[in-house]
């Protein structure tokens, strides 16, 4: 199975409301997926998800489409920077390990 872990520093706490605004339609998109499991916490400027897929195609679909992948478009307008990672795996890490693992990639980032 494939787990993205995502997180996303805003440009200020008032970009919340956008983020806000977008979570709840990605939300929905995703309760119409397989998606097997989803974790999502944040405070303030800094917010962070996981998801686990069955496989990366099902990934690829969700990310490119629907709601997904309209708040990917915008997603300049509301963050200073956004990384993600894709890590093989059966279960969700714990936020310590995944923001672990965040920081030790050291791949270019948005």
């Amino acid at each position: 199975m494939k787990a993205t872990i995502t997180s996303i520093e805003l440009k200020g706490p008032v970009k919340f409301f956008a983020l806000s605004y977008s979570a709840m339609k990605i939300i929905k998109q995703l309760r119409a997926t397989n998606c097997r499991d989803f974790k999502k916490r944040g405070f303030w400027t800094w917010h962070y998800t996981m998801t686990l897929w069955n496989n990366e195609q099902e990934l690829k679909d969700f990310a490119g489409s629907g709601a997904h992948l309209e708040a990917m478009k915008k997603s300049k307008k509301i963050a200073r920077e956004i990384r993600t990672i894709t890590i093989e795996t059966d279960h969700l890490p714990d936020w310590t390990e995944a923001k672990r693992l965040l920081k030790a990639d050291t791949r270019l980032k948005f």
